[in-house]
């Protein structure tokens, strides 16, 4: 119903205003950015949906895109705007669902936890045999946790927090997926919709919960592939804090002369994007976007430097426009880039983690 947290379908070519401060999730007015999940149940084709605080004028960047209108979610950090508001606009009329798993306050507040990256690492992976981070493949409306501390990727005990990067691989469609902290009740949120059984990445920030294991529930058997990028926890040497950005394009291989798709692997100098990304940065947020030309198996983003990973950042198996949040330690703002297949590939920048 009509209020601060629901109303009418968004219209076309109208920016909409969401109060997240005033919602009904407890989010305080300190809050700074948010850590959301935006999904979209579009009328039809939309050719993206744009997130940035309220009060600033729209960047020329795409949170998400639906080309082929089916329901879909990407994740985003979004600075907090004019009274705790952030502005929604899509091209076409969708309706608009946005989760939030957490927030981002002044580092001299009591309550801030400083972000530790992590080189991405594999720590579940359901397709292995069976063991407490692998197999079985996840049952339909079975809920699993994980115990993502036993991993070998460097969490510590100390994190309270996981930056991760989440992929079903469904054996029917999937309705949703959803994963919160375990020992916690399941909430009324999703992380990702499949519901044409495509393969499925979704970013999420989530909080640990018993053990610092996760909960996942889902709605149709899939196998689940989750990766980590780096974790927060209480402030000791190597902790970095947020700095949040207006969203701004750092690289479009569309536009380079000559316009090719990137395919393999390159490297991308986003300090020299005039973003306003600083050259102490660490890590960077920025959400990827695929244009393929075909099918493309995965696209893996990694700090510049060393080997690339056993992880993804994000799947278009089904050659679609497909869009990713990526924490992504990236130091002085260099990151590796491979693709699977040959893509064209945007990456806007909303903020970045520096001491």
């Amino acid at each position: 119903p009509q209020g601060s947290s629901g109303g009418s379908t968004l219209a076309a070519g109208v920016p909409h205003n969401f109060s997240i401060a005033s919602g009904p999730c407890g989010v305080p007015t300190a809050a700074q950015a948010y850590s959301l999940n935006a999904t979209v149940v579009p009328r039809g084709t939309l050719q993206y949906l744009t997130l940035w605080p309220t009060g600033k004028a729209q960047p020329p960047v795409s949170t998400l895109n639906s080309y082929d209108g089916r329901i879909k979610a990407n994740a985003a950090i979004v600075p907090a705007g004019t009274g705790g508001s952030i502005t929604a606009f899509s091209t076409e009329a969708t309706d608009l669902i946005l989760d939030i798993s957490g927030y981002f306050v002044p580092a001299s507040n009591q309550s801030s936890l400083p972000f530790f990256p992590l080189r991405p690492c594999r720590l579940v992976d359901t397709r292995l045999s069976n063991g407490l981070l692998g197999g079985p493949t996840l049952q339909a409306g079975v809920a699993r946790s994980f115990p993502l501390r036993s991993s070998s990727c460097g969490v510590t005990n100390q994190a309270q927090a996981y930056a991760l990067n989440i992929t079903a691989i469904p054996k029917a469609p999937l309705s949703y997926l959803t994963a919160w902290p375990a020992g916690k009740a399941m909430p009324v949120a999703s992380t990702l919709n499949a519901p044409t059984g495509a393969v499925t990445a979704n970013a999420a920030v989530l909080p640990a919960g018993q053990n610092g294991a996760i909960s996942v529930f889902s709605t149709a058997d899939t196998d689940l592939i989750i990766d980590i990028n780096g974790y927060f926890g209480p402030a000791a040497n190597g902790g970095l804090n947020l700095y949040t950005l207006l969203p701004c394009r750092a690289l479009d291989s569309r536009l380079q002369t000559p316009a090719q798709p990137i395919a393999g692997t390159t490297t991308a100098l986003l300090a020299a994007a005039s973003c306003g990304l600083s050259s102490a940065a660490q890590g960077v947020v920025l959400n990827a976007t695929v244009v393929p030309s075909g099918s493309l198996s995965y696209l893996t983003l990694w700090p510049d430097g060393t080997s690339q990973p056993i992880a993804s950042t994000l799947n278009a198996y089904d050659g679609t426009v497909t869009s990713n949040l990526g924490i992504v330690p990236a130091p002085g703002g260099l990151l590796d880039i491979f693709t699977a297949n040959p893509t064209h590939l945007i990456l806007d920048i909303s903020g970045y983690f520096a001491p």
